[in-house]
């Protein structure tokens, strides 16, 4: 009987999920991924292979009320009666925000629930969901070991002034400084950069997807990110505003009569390309409308990515690659074409065939500065935490 560990993103309304066992390889290896999607409304399984091919799907009865603990219980019976010689051993989950305190993957419990419990407010979208589902966990497999793995932690080998605001040193100290965020994907695709460019030092990694981020990496560790006290900073997102002064949101409270209700649903729900566009929050539709505010939005995103580049090969003294990945990073050749042809001023000289066939490598081979699209994996990073952490 092999010992798999579950791995679990959990959202509002979804759980995305992947299973691995350890074989005594490197890394554990992957028995397939998918999500339950729906929860409250009308909950929908489906797990694919590692190859994408579908091997199982449900749907429940329309008049079922089913919970993430429901949810949860399914999965599980699930691996167990179709995995063969397969049981569930652990369950790690992907938790935003570790604050100060969490560097490292941590085994929960009580007093480690309580300490995340109080970064709520720091990830109002994530953190919430993310420990709905570990309480969840705990409750109907009170026995299952669980392990937080942060997107926090790989950040905290940022410098000290990389992390400071200049802000009073009462606020500071009372935990109000820069994090950043996306660490699990920085770190694998800093764990898998060796595989491409053995011989960059300095590289800027851009995660673009919904949720959008850029990270400074100098020798596998993160040195800088775009993203700080929250996961609404830095670039334009889906539905974040990104960067924004803090003016902006004192006179919408001074003079448009906003409370903190209201400019969290702004600067979480209601901005960044939906905003800009009015059309989506999909990169996909507004690449394929022909609303000018649809171009105008993808024309925002693309330059602050060519300007927070600027300033993260800044903090690096210098660049030796640029790395693509996630939704967009992967899967949008229109994206890349673009940031690169911005970034030609470093030394990329982008190789449009090689892009269009998505890479790894989209620039040309006598290029000064590479720039790369290499295919990111949260779930398998978190595999590899909660592996290391139940063998101590």
């Amino acid at each position: 009987m092999n010992d798999a560990i579950l791995v679990i993103n959990a959202g509002s309304s979804s759980l995305k999920f992947a299973g691995y066992v350890d074989t005594g390889g490197v890394e554990p290896e992957i028995l397939g991924k998918g999500q339950i999607e729906g929860i409250g409304t009308a909950p929908y399984f489906t797990v694919k292979d590692e190859g994408g091919t579908r091997i199982g799907e449900y749907r429940w009865p329309e008049d079922a009320s089913v919970t993430h603990a429901d949810a949860l219980e399914y999965l599980i019976n699930w691996i167990e009666e179709n995995a063969t010689d397969v049981r569930v051993a652990a369950a790690g989950h992907r938790v935003v925000h570790g604050g100060l305190e969490f560097s490292a993957a941590t085994r929960i419990d009580d007093q480690v629930l309580a300490k995340l419990e109080k970064l709520v407010p720091l990830a109002p979208l994530h953190q919430p969901h993310n420990l709905a589902a570990i309480r969840a966990l705990a409750g109907s497999h009170p026995e299952l070991p669980q392990v937080a793995c942060f997107d926090t932690a790989f950040h905290r080998t940022h410098p000290p002034v990389a992390q400071m605001f200049a802000l009073p040193r009462s606020i500071a100290e009372g935990g109000v400084r820069r994090y950043g965020f996306h660490g699990l994907s920085y770190e694998y695709i800093a764990r898998r950069l060796p595989d491409y460019a053995p011989k960059a030092s300095r590289v800027v990694v851009a995660h673009l997807g919904s949720g959008a981020s850029m990270c400074a990496i100098r020798d596998g560790k993160s040195v800088e990110s775009t993203m700080g006290f929250t996961a609404v900073d830095g670039l334009p997102m889906g539905t974040r505003t990104g960067a924004l002064d803090p003016g902006v949101v004192l006179y919408l409270i001074q003079e448009r009569g906003y409370d903190g209700a209201a400019i969290e649903k702004l600067l979480y729900k209601e901005s960044g390309l939906l905003g800009v566009s009015g059309v989506s929050n999909d990169m996909r539709d507004l690449l394929a409308s022909n609303e000018p505010r649809a171009a105008e939005a993808v024309d925002l995103f693309v330059y602050h990515i060519a300007k927070h580049l600027g300033a993260l090969t800044a903090a690096l003294e210098g660049i030796d690659a640029l790395v693509f990945t996630a939704g967009i990073g992967e899967n949008s050749p229109e994206i890349r074409e673009r940031v690169c042809e911005r970034a030609s001023w470093l030394g990329i000289n982008f190789d449009p065939e090689a892009n269009a066939r998505g890479g790894p490598r989209i620039s040309t081979e006598d290029s000064p500065v590479p720039a790369w699209v290499i295919p990111t994996d949260e779930e398998r990073m978190i595999a590899i935490h909660t592996a290391r952490v139940l063998k101590g």
